[in-house]
């Protein structure tokens, strides 16, 4: 039996002495002294002296590969312990942000203990005050630096208060307590400052198109054009820090704790059948193009076929999806993939993983996290990424049955066909929240984007009801709906009828439009520091295309598997088919996707042939893989940048990414894409008919 390792995993096995000896501070033995070792006792004297052989050599490759654990660390080779290595570690091993450079103390570090001591500050001039003190900034915090008076210093003074603001400078000075009464307690170094005896300016900072400084309202356009200054903001500086530490744990959860293989995949690659459109790159071969991949979903899957066992990757992904406000064109996944794995067990995975990694700063994650299945979602919210924060429910008493009976047109209109339905949202006290104009507001909005008619009932403080509604509808009847949707006094009811999904779909919109109204009004709905984690589940395996609803297209992408019981409906009938797809939404955005993959070379061959009537061919490289022996395989990615900008609760996934590109696509800050001469077109056979007005651009 395998000696027990921190998680308790044996996998861990390989990474751990690596983990174990630079959290101790030893080093690793070098490895010409093991080269060669069958046995402990072949070991030197000195390096057995230094380390403890639990109990077993592994060998891989004909090289001996001992586990070896510094004596210090045996009451941590246990089961479960892996955490504990990790905080024990972190504890007597802080980040040494001094190291290398010049300075002695960050602007963000110096406290009441370092009173007395001489310290060296680089940073931004923040502010700077009628050449009394300045605040220097750099990307930890701010230090305020008192500038000298007297004549012995009078160069100093003269360069630092003719120095513009965010000009880089270096200055040195004794650290001493603020005068009583002066100390800031809403700054980290509030109770100290610096007496400045020499200072350089390093770079001499023109005039700026704005301010640094969080509270100062930049357009996101400017702000994009120059991010090299707006990443000097104390917000960006900790998203994208935070970021960083997420990763790092991440890394460390799957690769020392449970043997996942860190594997770079190419960003070179060809045309995916189905999903997101992809970037297309010129070859020099005539006619011939590579696509930039929009996940790397084939490779994983043949690194499991070739016997990896357990895959991931921070990996950078491309789709080419136009304007859309939520997205990006370039994006990163923490992208997994694992043999003979089942749904549970990439479920029980990923809330460990995330478990692990979570900020202490945003709570505690509770597991298992809940789940519902893709009907139950649309059901009762309309969509399939629901915020479970609040309430406002689609689902409600079937009034479907009880307006049968009415002479509304539209309501017999709709449930006349097969998928009619009559469903309605209520909105709590929302009479007293929104206005005639925030109703007009959502039945526009359920026009436009849905095609659904709208038809709102306010409950008077009497009791009745105010609606057109009404006038189809006798006092019993009435009195029914009241009771049917437990309206009370103040509530607003948005009613609609046609076809299920569609209807669905609207509601579940304007139920999210109705808490952002409420909100602004200032009723507090979605409390910001509260983590709903749900597993979405049992999605359908195929949907009908929206060009053409005649013919299918995957709901997931065409590696996803079938739901067991659902096997054999592939063959009979496919749209009834359920597949093995599960999403992890959080707080109402999607964070997460996977699912089991098509293992057996026929079903995939019948998947892409018969029900998405794609070639074949295209993937022939992967249907011969499958054909090689592949294991049962599944896995997931999580979308990094809208995980961390939900964590940070981040307004857009651009205030998370260090250089995004616009709601167009574009960088504005390097001008990308831009034109290209015709000779650096020539090597690619690539001719370009340029619109006229471009020409006409060109020869003035």
């Amino acid at each position: 039996m395998r000696d027990p390792v921190p998680g308790g995993s044996p996998a861990a096995a390989g990474t751990f002495p690596l983990l174990a000896y630079r959290a101790s501070g030893l080093g690793l033995p070098p490895k010409e002294r093991l080269r060669g070792c069958r046995s402990p006792s072949s070991l030197s004297p000195e390096l057995r002296g230094s380390v403890t052989v639990p109990s077993r050599f592994w060998f891989r490759c004909g090289m001996a590969l001992p586990r070896l654990l510094p004596r210090a660390l045996l009451p941590l080779a246990r089961p479960g312990c892996g955490r504990a290595l990790h905080r024990a570690g972190s504890a007597s091993a802080a980040p040494d942000f001094n190291s290398f450079v010049a300075r002695t103390n960050t602007c963000g570090e110096l406290r009441s203990a370092h009173v007395g001591q001489e310290v060296t500050l680089y940073g931004w001039i923040q502010y700077q005050r009628q050449g009394l003190f300045l605040v220097l900034r750099d990307f930890q915090g701010l230090t305020q630096i008192i500038i000298p008076q007297d004549e012995a210093h009078s160069h100093l003074k003269e360069l630092l208060s003719n120095a513009p603001v965010e000009s880089v400078v270096r200055v040195t000075g004794v650290v001493s307590p603020r005068p009583p009464g002066q100390e800031n307690p809403k700054m980290p170094t509030g109770d100290i400052e610096v007496k400045a005896e020499t200072a350089e300016i390093l770079n001499s900072c023109k005039k700026l198109p704005f301010e640094i400084k969080d509270f100062i309202k930049k357009s996101e356009a400017l702000r994009m054009q120059y991010r090299y200054l707006d990443l000097r903001s104390f917000q960006l500086q900790y998203n994208l820090r935070l970021r960083s530490r997420v990763v790092m744990r991440m890394r460390e959860y799957l690769c020392n704790l449970h043997g996942f293989v860190d594997v770079e995949t190419p960003t070179l690659f060809k045309r995916t059948p189905g999903g997101a459109k992809e970037f297309l790159v010129p070859s020099r071969e005539a006619g011939k193009f590579y696509c930039l991949p929009q996940s790397p979903q084939q490779f994983k899957q043949l690194l499991m076929v070739g016997g990896l066992d357990r895959y991931f990757q921070v990996a950078r992904c491309y789709r080419d999806e136009g304007s859309r406000p939520d997205r990006q064109p370039e994006f990163t996944q923490i992208d997994i993939e694992m043999s003979f794995v089942d749904q549970a067990g990439i479920q029980r995975l990923i809330e460990g993983l995330l478990q692990y990694s979570w900020p202490e700063e945003r709570g505690s994650i509770t597991t298992p996290f809940p789940s519902m299945t893709y009907k139950e979602a649309l059901d009762d919210y309309g969509t399939d990424k629901p915020d479970t924060r609040f309430g406002m429910k689609v689902k409600i008493v079937d009034i479907s049955d009880f307006l049968r009976r009415s002479d509304i047109q539209f309501v017999q209109n709709a449930l006349s066909s097969p998928r009619g339905t009559v469903r309605a949202i209520r909105i709590p006290q929302g009479a007293r929240y929104l206005k005639k104009k925030d109703l007009e507001s959502l039945k526009e909005s359920a026009k436009s984007q849905f095609d659904q008619e709208i038809m709102d009932v306010i409950c008077r403080p009497d009791g009745s009801l105010k609606s057109l509604l009404t006038k189809f509808l006798g006092e019993k009847q009435q009195s029914e709906l009241i009771q049917g949707l437990n309206i009370e006094v103040d509530d607003v009811v948005l009613l609609t009828a046609g076809e299920h999904e569609q209807v669905c779909s609207a509601l579940g919109s304007l139920r999210l439009k109705s808490a952002d109204l409420l909100e602004a009004a200032g009723l507090a709905l979605r409390d910001p520091a509260a983590l709903h984690f749900l597993w979405v589940v049992d999605f359908p395996l195929f949907l009908p295309k929206e060009d053409n609803p005649m013919e299918l297209e995957s709901a997931h992408h065409p590696f996803t598997a079938p739901h067991p019981s659902d096997a054999s409906l592939l063959y009979s009938d496919p749209t009834k088919v359920r597949s093995q797809h599960y999403d992890l939404v959080l707080n109402g955005s999607e964070v997460g996707g996977g699912s089991i993959r098509i293992h057996s070379a026929e079903q995939q061959r019948f998947v892409l042939e018969k029900v998405l009537k794609e070639d074949s061919e295209v993937l022939s490289h992967l249907l011969q893989a499958l054909e090689s022996g592949a294991p049962p395989h599944g896995g997931i990615a999580l979308g990094l940048d809208r995980l961390i900008s939900v964590i940070v609760d981040a307004p857009s996934i651009r205030d998370v990414i260090a250089f995004p590109k616009s709601f167009r696509g574009r960088d504005l800050m390097g001008n990308a894409p831009d034109y290209v001469t015709p000779e650096e077109l020539e090597p690619y056979h690539i001719q370009v008919s340029w619109p006229l007005v471009e020409k006409e651009a060109e020869k003035s």
